[in-house]
């Protein structure tokens, strides 16, 4: 009878060693996932931009400062890698579109076109989907960190060779400034 308990309980930690490795492994597959569904979102907004910037050139030639930071901005989203690097020139991307909306909302000529108005609805789009993309994964992200971390699954988390994962954070101090709405009649 001891032997059949020894066993028995040898069996049950084996199944839940077993659980507790596939359940972080699973973990591990969905923040990967996640973070590619922000470098898909993240594609779009970079391929929308340059056609914004060809509509609007024109009409914003004397504007060239804003136009080459935007240029600037998404370059250095393009090339940036792991979350901390993507985060901060992302964030710096959309400070400086925010200026060219800013710049663009002076010229009623520019307003007038749809081409621009459309590229704006399109990016602002984009915008939400990466906004919900980048909570989808920190809630991913912060799911599988917690997990690796808790007793008795933090036994396991070196055999699934699991390491903590970063969040997306604001790193720029720009984005965390409340938008100023101008309501006056114009």
């Amino acid at each position: 009878m001891g032997n059949l308990i020894f066993f028995g309980a040898a069996a049950a930690a084996f199944i839940w060693l077993i659980s507790a490795f596939n359940r972080l492994i699973a973990l591990k597959g969905q923040v990967q996932n996640a973070w590619k569904q922000i470098d898909v979102q993240l594609k779009r907004r970079h391929d929308l931009i340059p056609n914004l910037v060809d509509t609007v050139k024109g009409a914003l030639g004397f504007e060239r400062e804003t136009l080459e930071a935007v240029i600037q901005a998404r370059t250095r989203a393009v090339d940036a890698t792991g979350v901390k690097d993507v985060a901060q020139a992302e964030g710096q991307l959309t400070q400086a579109l925010g200026r060219l909306f800013a710049v663009a909302e002076a010229y009623p000529d520019l307003k007038a076109l749809g081409n621009v108005s459309q590229l704006q609805e399109e990016l602002a789009s984009t915008e939400n989907r990466i906004a919900s993309s980048r909570q989808h994964y920190n809630d991913v992200a912060t799911l599988y960190n917690v997990t690796q971390q808790q007793f008795p699954t933090s036994l396991v988390a070196g055999l699934a060779k699991a390491s903590q994962v970063e969040l997306w954070e604001i790193t720029e101090p720009g984005e965390r400034d409340v938008p100023k709405v101008d309501i006056s009649l114009r």
